[in-house]
């Protein structure tokens, strides 16, 4: 099976419904970049990981920044060095063939891989606009201009392309309607279930029953800026596992020890403190 006709139908330690196994196949298929949202920590970023891991791709992070340029995204023109180059002699490059300093940025590096990879465009809801859409016009046409050379880079091989937004800021018509799309909702305590028996497949199912409960409490207390996602959930049953004094009756009645691994906000953890010691949560 190449890997155009490769299906992805989840990983050792990414667990995913059918709707989004579907929509990622089917973007695969189709060539078209997939747009996540949701929440952070309903495993937007994770999912290319597993997609990666899966199908045995190389995975290529763009980490977007506010201040970010297209141009950083395709290739760097390191002046520099070369000008260091010239200055010194000392380097084995030649200072007159400016190729030698083109550096490709990640679109760049997925475009020019020798193999198909997975281009994970991480938080692009915190690019301005012609960021947002003229990225997508690079990926649509699938090549870019290096000016300093007059050369066009083409991509050797399609890359699977996700990416991700947290919705802090409403992405372009345009934009939308180049991609697929799906909102990876957090997940209920029936899939919670299935995410932690894959990371803990031995785990006492009291120890489960009990912190699933609270976890799901404690994310509905009011007021709460940063709600814990699926990952500090993990962090604090292996914390309270890790304790010889903890018992899963000590949840059941009341007593949440390590809730700094939940809540990483100060004023968060303030809040959810009080209303614990005030036995308004059991």
């Amino acid at each position: 099976m190449t890997p155009a006709q490769a299906k992805f139908s989840g990983a050792a330690r990414y667990v995913l419904d059918d709707e989004l196994a579907r929509i990622v196949n089917i973007s695969m298929a189709l060539e078209m970049p997939l747009l996540l949202k949701g929440e952070p920590g309903t495993g937007k970023t994770m999912l290319a990981h597993a997609i990666a891991e899966t199908l045995k791709m190389p995975l290529i992070v763009l980490n977007v920044k506010s201040s970010m340029k297209l141009v950083e995204a395709l290739y760097q023109y390191d002046t520099l060095t070369r000008l260091n180059d010239s200055r010194f002699g000392d380097s084995s490059r030649n200072v007159s063939n400016i190729e030698d300093y083109i550096k490709m940025g990640k679109i760049g590096q997925a475009f020019v891989a020798e193999q198909r990879t997975v281009l994970l465009i991480d938080e692009i809801d915190k690019a301005d606009t012609d960021f947002q859409d003229d990225m997508l016009d690079v990926l649509d046409q699938m090549e870019f201009d290096i000016i300093e050379i007059d050369k066009t880079i083409q991509a050797r091989h399609r890359p699977v392309i996700i990416i991700t937004s947290n919705a802090k800021k409403d992405l372009s018509d345009p934009f939308l309607g180049r991609c697929n799309f799906h909102h990876i909702a957090f997940p209920d305590p029936k899939m919670m279930r299935k995410i932690l028996g894959v990371h803990f497949p031995d785990l006492d199912r009291q120890l489960i029953d009990v912190t699933i409960e609270a976890f799901y409490r404690l994310r509905e207390i009011d007021g709460v800026e940063k709600k814990p996602a699926t990952r500090e959930l993990i962090n604090w049953i292996r914390a309270l596992n890790a304790d010889p004094d903890f018992t899963p009756k000590d949840i059941a009645k009341g007593e949440l020890p390590y809730l700094g691994v939940l809540f990483k906000k100060s004023g968060d953890a303030l809040r959810v403190g009080t209303t614990v010691s005030r036995r308004r949560l059991f």
